[in-house]
């Protein structure tokens, strides 16, 4: 029986092939298009050709050459030097002038490895070329997975670059409201089955792509609480491009292993963000809590995420208690409720919106005093290069960034003037050199953390107007809650101790706009 594994060669010598096939009762070929050579479990054809030698259906195989036949050289000398042996099949590889029921003892234990070995040592160092040119491609940003995300299209001009999938996108942006409203994972893919949107795998097929996926999916083809959560912590929807999350364990093994997430490559703004960051940062931190909805409702309790025991730093959890037909609905420390241990820190529901909504009118009121200074972000242009120049922090650490500077270049005079030797010279310049460095990564640092609070607090603009109209017919929403306050603390005796977002953002906004009416000149950057 003639059995090649892959690809059968109209060059190979007719005599030899009539040789190799003059006692065969049938021939039988089996491919495996598109497979990979470095390993045998994988490949369909293979296995079939293995389960008709394993039921004594063959006794001979004839491949072009040994490359064909397999890649991995320790698998392939088990199976011609063991297996095929042990049922009795002669093995022929014709380009390579082997054939089992001739070859001597020399082909067999040298020629036989040596070229099997030349073989897998191709496949690896394909395997190590590809790995270096796609962490190059992901350093650049550029996306490499066969199908992009779900809200995102490849882009039909470049198939490294990705973007926005309207009615997809919609979607997400809808996923993340719903969240923010304190709506629960479970609810929110039971709310997107009951509006009959597909689920990211089947609209992908729906779309016509041949979509494949690593994950377990659902034979029915619903929405579940995990599919969702993968969508809410996916930080490809504020437009950066995350990628290397797993690694194959080697070229001969398919399995994939998660990396940590230090190790995962980032890059910034490669796309078109669907989701604001902030408004990815909320939700994030909504996640790191007990979301499940409450009783009777698809949300969680309205301060969810928020609020804090001031004395143990545990979340307070809602409870209601009913008598006489009323029922008193309260917040309490969930240390204590569990009984172990902490104070009664405690505080009824509506006094606690009541006090919220106050303070969130008074903020709004002190953001929209803050015209000047939100001119005078406008006027940055967008870039920040002015904001840098008058940042008090970035200024003084370009001070001290330029007085090392200095002394690094004085040192090459001192050493021509004799004042230093050699010795001094190299150990001081290491020194200041290192310094130099350390201060232009805070340097950047510092203005990476100016940018994102000026771009948070020109995000609050945007949406001041909506929030000061929500304030002001005395409804607090979730969505206004969880935008505008980042943590609440309940002391003992009722105390409320409100921690809003943004407060920096105009702290450094008020600062930057006092600096810039000064004379700041002479204070350069890097």
């Amino acid at each position: 029986m003639t059995l090649p594994c892959e690809e059968k060669s109209k060059s190979i010598e007719k005599s030899k092939c009539s040789k190799a096939k003059s006692n065969c009762i049938k021939d039988s070929v089996y491919i495996d298009d598109g497979y990979s050579g470095a390993s045998f479990d994988d490949r369909p054809g293979f296995q079939k050709m293995m389960s008709d030698i394993y039921a004594r259906k063959a006794d001979c195989v004839i491949v072009k050459d040994l490359s064909r036949f397999g890649r991995d050289y320790i698998e392939a000398g088990r199976f011609i030097q063991k297996i095929f042996p042990a049922f009795n099949v002669r093995f022929i590889a014709v380009t390579d002038n082997y054939d089992s029921l001739y070859a001597v003892q020399a082909d067999t234990s040298l020629v036989l490895p040596v070229k099997n070995f030349v073989n897998d040592s191709y496949c690896q160092d394909i395997s190590v070329k590809v790995r270096v040119c796609q962490k190059a491609k992901r350093l650049e940003g550029k996306c490499i997975s066969a199908f992009a995300p779900y809200g995102y299209l490849k882009d039909p001009d470049n198939k490294n670059h990705l973007v926005v999938d309207k009615y997809a996108a919609g979607i997400v942006a809808k996923i993340f409201k719903w969240k923010m409203e304190g709506m629960s994972l479970l609810a929110v893919a039971n709310k997107l089955d009951s509006l009959g949107i597909l689920p990211p795998a089947e609209y992908k097929k729906m779309a016509g792509l041949k979509y494949q996926t690593g994950f377990k999916t659902a034979k029915t083809g619903k929405w579940s609480a995990v599919s969702v959560k993968r969508i809410l912590t996916d930080r490809v929807y504020t437009g950066d491009m995350v990628q290397g999350k797993r690694e194959k364990i080697s070229y001969k093994v398919k399995k994939r292993i998660i990396k940590p997430e230090d190790e995962w490559i980032y890059v910034k703004n490669t796309h078109e963000a669907v989701i604001p960051r902030i408004d990815f940062d909320i939700v994030q931190e909504l996640l790191m809590y007990d979301g499940r909805s409450s009783a009777g409702t698809d949300k969680a309790n309205f301060f969810c995420g928020i609020l804090f025991c001031e004395g143990c730093g545990a979340p307070m959890v809602k409870r209601i208690n009913k008598y006489k037909g009323r029922q008193k609905v309260f917040y309490i420390c969930q240390t204590k409720n569990q009984s172990r241990g902490c104070t009664r820190h405690s505080i009824p529901e509506e006094m606690l919106k009541n006090i919220v909504l106050k303070e969130i009118v008074f903020f709004t009121g002190l953001m929209a005093s803050y015209s000047d200074v939100l001119d005078f972000v406008k006027q940055t242009d967008l870039d920040y290069k002015k904001a840098m120049e008058y940042d008090v922090q970035t200024v003084m650490l370009t001070r001290e960034y330029n007085r090392y500077y200095n002394l690094k270049n004085g040192l090459l005079s001192d050493l021509k003037a004799g004042l230093a030797d050699r010795e001094e010279f190299e150990e001081f310049n290491h020194i200041y050199e290192n310094r130099c460095k350390e201060l232009e990564k805070k340097i950047e640092s510092q203005r990476e953390m100016t940018k994102n609070l000026l771009n948070n607090i020109t995000l609050a603009e945007s949406r001041l107007e909506k929030f000061r109209e929500t304030a002001e017919t005395g409804e607090l929403t979730r969505e206004l809650l969880v935008t505008m306050v980042k943590k609440i603390y309940i002391y003992k005796g009722k105390k409320v101790d409100i921690l809003f977002r943004f407060v920096n953002g105009l702290e450094k906004s008020g600062m930057l706009s006092q600096i810039a009416n000064t004379d700041v000149s002479g204070q350069g950057v890097v």
